[in-house]
C-alpha cells in the first residue's frame, strides 16, 4: 500500500522550504521530496564567482532573515547554500533527499499519486517547487557548431579554468550571460558577447541600491498581470561588491560586443544587425529608472542626497559600434561557447492535465485546475518577486491557507 502523507513538496529549495515552514505553522502534515540535496541549484548550477543579486538585507525567508554584519553586501553564493541549510535546520524540514519524483498522477482513489523509482506515495496535495529555471534553452542551429568547440549551458558554467584553451563566446544578454561574460573577462579569457535587448539599471542611485528603491516604490509586489508585454528584468550584478551592469564597460576591458544571434551555420555564428540598438534600449532603460526614482523622491518629500556622477553617465551620447554580420568561430580563435538564452519548463513527469502547449503549468497564484495540484516560486508567477528567495514567502503562505481550506 502506498504511504500516504497529506502535502507532498516537490523540491527542496527556497520555494519548497517556504512552503513547509506555513504547513507547519498551520499545523499540516507534509513532506518534502528533493532530487538531490537541500539547495541543489544554487550548489551545483551557479558559478563559483557569483554572488547574491541584491543587497543582504534582502536575504529573506518566512521567519529568518540576514543576521550578518553586512547588510548591503552581496554574499557569495555559498553563503545563500548556508542560509537555505540553515533554514531547514532551524524549521526541522521533513525532508527526504535523494528521491527524484518521476511521475505525477490521479490515482483511482482520487488521491493524487507521486512515483519516484520504487517509492509511491499518495497525498491530497503536492505542490511542485521544482524552481524557475528548469531546462535552459539550446538554439536549434548548435549542432551545426563545429564538433571541436566546446558547449555549455550557462547553469553548467563554474569557472574559466573549466573550459578548453581558447576564446570563448557568450551568448544571452540576462544577468547569467553578462555576470559570466564579466567574470571570464576578470580571468582573463578573449571574450565575444552576443547580446540580445537588456534593461540597464544603476546598481546604487541617491544613497540606495536599485533593488531597496524598487521595494520602497512598491515594484516588487506589483502583480505581473500588469506588465506590458515584453518588459524584461533589471540588468544587476552582486559581483565585486555590487556595480552597475554596462555592456560598454565589458568592451573597454577587452570584451568583443555582437549583435542578436540569427543562426549558425558553415562554422559561422550569423548576427542580427542590432547591436547598437540593443545598446541604445540599455542606455534609455538606465535614464527611465534614474527618472522613475527622481520622480518617487520628489513625490514623497525623501531627503536624499543627489548623484551627479550617475546622472551624468546616464547622459552620455555613444558614437555607434561597429557591427559584424558574422563571426567566423575558427577565425576568430573560438574555443567554448556558453549558450545563455533562458529556460523552459520541464515539467513532462507530471501527468494531470495543468500544463499549457508550451508545457508551462496554467496557475492562478499558484493555484491549478487540477484539485490539489499546486506550483510555488515560478518566474513573475503573481508579482515580480514571486521567483526569487526574498519573495517566495509570500505565495506560498497564500498556498497554505489555500491547502487548510480544503481540509
Amino acid at each position: 500500500m502506498a504511504e500516504f502523507v497529506e502535502t507532498i513538496i516537490v523540491g527542496g529549495g527556497q520555494a519548497g522550504l517556504a512552503m513547509s515552514h506555513h504547513l507547519a505553522q498551520r499545523g499540516r502534515e507534509h513532506v518534502i521530496l528533493e532530487r538531490a540535496r537541500i539547495a541543489e541549484r544554487w550548489r551545483s548550477e551557479r558559478w563559483e564567482s557569483l554572488h547574491f543579486q541584491v543587497p543582504n538585507v534582502m536575504l529573506r525567508l518566512p521567519g529568518q532573515e540576514y543576521a550578518g554584519d553586512d547588510p548591503h553586501g552581496f554574499t557569495h553564493r555559498d553563503g545563500v547554500v548556508r542560509f537555505i541549510v540553515d533554514y531547514a535546520v532551524r524549521n526541522v524540514a521533513p525532508v527526504r533527499c535523494g528521491v527524484e519524483v518521476t511521475r505525477l498522477r490521479r490515482a483511482d482513489s482520487g488521491r493524487l499519486r507521486v512515483e519516484a523509482g520504487p517509492l509511491t506515495m499518495e497525498a491530497s496535495n503536492v505542490v511542485l517547487a521544482t524552481g524557475p529555471w528548469q531546462s535552459p534553452r539550446v538554439p536549434e542551429g548548435a549542432a551545426a557548431v563545429p564538433a571541436g568547440i566546446h558547449q555549455i549551458t550557462a547553469n553548467r558554467y563554474g569557472s574559466a579554468a573549466d573550459l578548453p584553451p581558447g576564446g570563448v563566446l557568450v551568448v544571452g544578454s540576462g544577468a547569467s550571460g553578462y555576470q559570466i561574460a564579466d567574470d571570464l573577462l576578470q580571468q582573463g579569457r578573449d571574450v565575444h558577447y552576443a547580446l540580445r535587448g537588456h534593461r540597464r539599471v544603476p546598481r546604487r542611485y541617491r544613497g540606495r541600491d536599485i533593488s531597496l528603491w524598487n521595494d520602497a516604490m512598491g515594484m516588487n509586489t506589483r502583480l505581473a498581470s500588469t506588465l506590458p508585454p515584453g518588459v524584461r528584468s533589471p540588468l544587476i550584478t552582486g559581483a565585486m561588491g555590487g556595480h552597475t551592469a554596462d555592456m560598454r564597460r565589458l568592451a573597454r576591458q577587452g570584451a568583443t560586443l555582437l549583435g542578436s544571434l540569427r543562426g549558425i551555420e558553415d562554422g559561422r555564428i550569423v548576427l542580427n544587425p542590432d547591436l547598437n540598438a540593443n545598446l541604445a534600449a540599455g542606455d534609455a532603460a538606465l535614464r527611465d529608472a534614474i527618472a522613475d526614482i527622481d520622480a518617487f523622491i520628489a513625490a514623497r518629500g525623501i531627503d536624499a542626497p543627489p548623484d551627479a556622477d550617475t546622472k551624468a553617465d546616464a547622459a552620455v551620447a555613444h558614437a555607434p559600434v561597429e557591427e559584424v554580420e558574422a563571426l567566423d568561430l575558427e577565425a576568430a580563435g573560438i574555443g567554448s561557447i556558453i549558450w545563455s538564452l533562458g529556460y523552459r519548463f520541464d515539467l513532462g513527469w507530471v501527468d494531470c492535465p495543468i500544463l499549457d502547449g508550451n508545457g508551462a503549468p496554467r496557475q492562478q497564484r499558484g493555484v491549478t485546475s487540477e484539485p490539489g495540484v499546486y506550483v510555488l516560486g515560478l518566474h513573475r508567477m503573481h508579482t515580480l518577486a514571486s521567483g526569487f528567495l526574498w519573495g517566495v514567502g509570500e505565495d506560498a503562505a497564500f498556498l497554505a491557507d489555500h491547502i487548510v481550506g480544503r481540509a
